[in-house]
């Protein structure tokens, strides 16, 4: 099983195919900043939280954020039914074997990193952020 990336650790995401059944390919992420973050539809915290990474995603998508949400429900079609309620539209893939040789699933939900360009951790959360401080994620895209 992968470790969680650490700072200045650089990530290569696999192929994916989201839960909506689109596939998902690495080159939408490269050369950006981009955000993954964990979640579960049993989680208070990323209820509180999922609706801030929405927000992030609507603002800033058009100047070049990737997000990645990850899904780890058990059932994948739990986590369906909660992007579905919730109305959330950023992609999300559900934490399966494939992601697990890139990414260990976190010890804490909601747990969030940024990669900055060039596919490098920048900044690592783990638990739910406050509301301002997700919204402060969109200052990466200031940088070269």
């Amino acid at each position: 099983m992968a470790v969680p990336p650490a700072l200045g650790q650089r990530v290569r995401f696999p192929p994916l195919r989201l839960i909506s059944g689109e596939p998902l390919s690495p080159s939408f992420f490269e050369g950006q900043i981009a955000v993954v973050y964990w979640w579960a539809s049993w989680c208070p915290f990323c209820r509180e939280q999922t609706p801030q990474i929405q927000a992030l995603w609507e603002r800033h998508a058009r100047q070049g954020l990737r997000l990645l949400g990850i899904s780890v429900d058990r059932q994948l079609e739990s986590a369906r039914a909660y992007l579905l309620k919730g109305g959330y539209t950023f992609p999300c893939a559900w934490f399966d074997e494939e992601l697990a040789r890139v990414f260990a699933r976190p010890s804490m939900i909601p747990s969030t990193i940024v990669l900055d360009r060039s596919a490098r951790v920048v900044q690592s959360e783990r638990g739910q952020m406050f509301p301002e401080d997700v919204a402060a994620l969109s200052r990466w895209l200031a940088q070269p």
